[in-house]
């Protein structure tokens, strides 16, 4: 009994994609968000990129990573924009309402809160090497999530993503250009090329 080698066209099995979770709804979207905000000293996008895609897995890395960087070019903070494009995303106007209330009402008295014992005892000397403690924190929190969201990039050997991102690094981190001056350049030339890579791939 002779083994005949498969047809060379056949083509490659994918791998199976990462498994995502039900849709949330307007109180669980509520909920979540309302637990990164209260979670999240220094910034919440470690704590929502945790929630949104290694706790509950409502998106994948890749589909984060995609809809954090549409918010990036969207007015306000980056975060706020998230929690109002990911609820509008599962649960239409409803949704955006329930994460965006999530993440700033319960913060904001908390902040309020804050502010007023801040007012009494803000001189303290152990009060602010408290704080500078906290920035520190704050910092290695971010250094974390962009490592954790450059993973996908590395794993797809994706070499435009990584030269495109150094170059608005050293560009805006290092050259000091202009914020807008930057984008005008970098958006253009990063659509046109993953259309053209898009189109390579499905030809």
């Amino acid at each position: 009994m002779s083994l005949e080698s498969p047809p060379a066209d056949v083509p490659a099995p994918e791998l199976p994609k990462p498994a995502k979770s039900a849709p949330p709804g307007v109180v669980a979207l509520f909920l979540a968000f309302a637990k990164m905000s209260l979670a999240g000293f220094g910034g919440v996008l470690a704590f929502a990129r945790r929630g949104i895609v290694e706790e509950h897995k409502w998106m994948t890395a890749d589909e984060f990573n995609e809809t954090f960087a549409l918010c990036h070019f969207l007015p306000g903070p980056n975060i706020v924009n998230l929690s109002v494009v990911f609820g509008s995303r599962f649960a239409g106007v409803a949704g955006a309402i329930a994460a965006f209330a999530g993440l700033i009402g319960p913060p904001m008295l908390l902040v309020m809160v804050l502010a007023v014992l801040y007012a009494h005892f803000g001189q303290l000397e152990v009060l602010r090497r408290i704080l500078a403690g906290i920035s520190c924190g704050a910092v290695g929190l971010l250094i974390a999530v962009v490592v954790k969201m450059l993973m996908p990039l590395l794993k797809r050997r994706d070499i435009f993503g990584l030269v495109m991102m150094i170059a608005v690094f050293v560009a805006i981190g290092l050259a000091r250009l202009p914020l807008q001056v930057v984008l005008l350049v970098a958006v253009p030339i990063s659509i046109g090329v993953t259309f053209i890579l898009m189109r390579r791939v499905s030809a």
